[in-house]
């Protein structure tokens, strides 16, 4: 069976999303929230976030705000909240199986 489109999110596409879970958010201010969230580890550059803007706008997981000249301000739908908890669920199975096989130390 072929894998829906956005199965799995990239890191980048996580972060993203947890931007704009926060709150409406225009691409330079989603990139600063990411970096200070990640403490610098995760930097996304413009063409990457605005590739992930367009394919998230596509897919109807966000979905635009305003636009004042080239300024665009996108929020969450709840298409894009759905496929976000269904990530932070994914992932903390991911962290379950590790720790259940010693993987992991708290």
């Amino acid at each position: 069976m072929p894998k829906k489109s956005l199965e799995i999110l990239t890191e980048s596409m996580f972060y993203v999303l947890m931007a704009l879970n926060a709150g409406p958010k225009c691409g330079a201010d989603a990139a600063a929230f990411i970096q200070r969230k990640t403490e610098g580890r995760l930097r996304l550059g413009p063409a990457t976030l605005y590739a992930i803007l367009a394919k998230f706008e596509k897919e109807r997981y966000i979905e635009e705000l305003s636009a004042q000249g080239r300024k665009r301000t996108y929020q969450i739908t709840g298409l894009g909240a759905e496929a976000y908890r269904e990530e932070i669920d994914r992932l903390s199975r991911c962290l379950a199986d590790a720790r259940s096989e010693g993987g992991f130390v708290e």
